[in-house]
């Protein structure tokens, strides 16, 4: 995933499309229901809450149970390191380019092409919105 950070596809003044060489096919499998384990009580205050925080984001709608494993994996890693007296710069830089494969910030995602967006607004039908316009006509609304 090197190279800048791509814009959203919604600032681009057309989509990307793709041509000759560009084309690739995919291979499709199918996703399976997956089991978030708990925390390690014992983890660090920051690796927990990155832990929590990857169950709340949008990106884990696409994380398999191998991911939440290597998720797991490295929020281990990362409350050793917060935790030991000695730290190495090296062993941070590889925890965090590990973190970039489960795409946990928005720019790894973007290189891969993946935008989360917030939720449509629930709208109410007009059928539902007609109907309460008569009950208050009659005098009937609550």
């Amino acid at each position: 995933m090197p190279g800048p950070v791509p814009n959203r596809e919604a600032d681009l003044a057309r989509p990307r499309e793709r041509k000759g060489s560009d084309a690739q096919s995919v291979t499709r499998g199918v996703a399976r229901p997956t089991k978030i384990p708990n925390a390690d009580r014992n983890w660090h205050p920051i690796a927990k809450r990155l832990w929590d925080s990857l169950k709340e984001s949008g990106q884990a709608d696409f994380y398999q149970q191998s991911d939440w494993a290597l998720a797991y994996s490295l929020c281990e890693d990362l409350s050793y390191y917060k935790k030991s007296g000695k730290r190495s710069g090296q062993m941070l830089q590889t925890i965090y380019s590990a973190f970039e494969r489960l795409l946990v910030a928005e720019g790894d995602r973007r290189r891969v092409r993946i935008e989360l967006h917030e939720p449509a607004p629930e709208k109410q039908s007009a059928a539902v919105v007609a109907i309460a316009d008569y009950k208050k006509d009659l005098g009937l609304a609550e």
